[in-house]
């Protein structure tokens, strides 16, 4: 697997695990046969990432999620922090083409 690839694939399973253990808008990070419950929204999240694209969008990304397709009320608070979470694995150098910043 070519070096690219390999950063693909471990900027994947870091969104999926953030998704699972840190947003969790159903609460099922507890139930091992529920570990794949987000992997549907993973590439999005990172097609976003490898974009660039800023906090705000990421929010927009995830509260639609949360709120028009599957149907919760939300948590604003907790899905900024986590939309800021998303953003900041750019300058943690997780994505292909990154390098971690000198503040991270």
């Amino acid at each position: 697997m070519s070096d690219f690839a390999s950063k693909v694939r471990e900027a994947h399973a870091v969104i999926k695990r953030i998704f699972l253990m840190e947003w969790d808008p159903i609460g099922i990070s507890e139930f091992p046969e529920a570990q794949n419950e987000y992997d549907a929204y993973v590439s999005e999240a990172y097609r976003l990432l490898a974009r660039r694209a800023g906090v705000h969008e990421m929010f927009e990304y995830l509260w639609w999620l949360e709120t028009t397709h599957m149907g919760l009320y939300g948590d604003r608070q907790r899905t900024e922090k986590i939309a800021e979470r998303l953003v900041g694995l750019i300058s943690e150098g997780v994505l292909p083409g990154t390098e971690p910043s000198a503040s991270s």
